[in-house]
């Protein structure tokens, strides 16, 4: 699957899912100060940020180290996808609950798995795998997809009172339509190419 620019940048935004995690962020920060929670939100993109950008460099080599073909790579991170899209479409019961923690939240549960979480990160390791030489084009829709995420997380209260809770949510099931056509194609092409190795060895 051969991504543009553009489509790992939409693809980034929709795995990382900003919208979705604005209720995770909101119960989450409940016991920060409300001045100090922007520079909490900020702290937790940059560490998710940060780890991302790390599985870029690592990608590779973390591929051969667990001699992960990037055909098995391509078809897991569907699958993935396929299962984090359905919660965006039919969330679970109690998903957006996070424990409230004295004092602020550390990496967890913000940073991982809220931000960085398992989609994202074979996301970027597929998008490496397949194209090592458009590094720095993954990196910059990396960037601009972290920028979105800081930029809706911190104006959540905003948005919540003036989009309502109604259209946050359908936004996040619009999204995670969207992100199942992209799993189900990610998948199917994998299997078309296994069967095609398959047939001519």
């Amino acid at each position: 699957m051969n991504y543009t620019f553009a489509s790992a940048t939409i693809l980034l935004i929709l795995i990382t899912d900003p919208v979705g995690n604005i209720p995770i962020f909101a119960n989450a920060l409940r016991s920060v100060p409300p001045a100090r929670r922007p520079w909490v939100i900020l702290r937790e993109v940059l560490i998710a940020f940060v780890l991302l950008l790390t599985f870029m460099f690592v990608g590779d080599g973390f591929l051969r180290l667990m001699n992960l073909s990037e055909l098995s790579l391509q078809i897991g991170g569907g699958v993935i996808l396929f299962l984090i899209a359905l919660r965006m479409i039919f969330p679970q019961p109690g998903h957006a609950d996070v424990s409230e923690m004295q004092g602020e939240p550390l990496i967890v549960p913000l940073a991982v798995p809220a931000i960085a979480g398992p989609s994202a990160l074979a996301t970027v390791l597929l998008l490496v795998s397949q194209a090592p030489e458009r590094r720095l084009e993954w990196i910059g829709a990396l960037c601009i997809t972290m920028a979105i995420s800081a930029v809706v997380l911190v104006l959540a209260e905003r948005i919540q009172r003036i989009a309502g809770e109604r259209f946050v949510v359908a936004l996040e099931r619009l999204m995670g339509l969207v992100l199942v056509a992209v799993a189900i194609e990610m998948m199917l092409r994998g299997i078309k190419t296994f069967v095609q190795q398959i047939a001519s060895g």
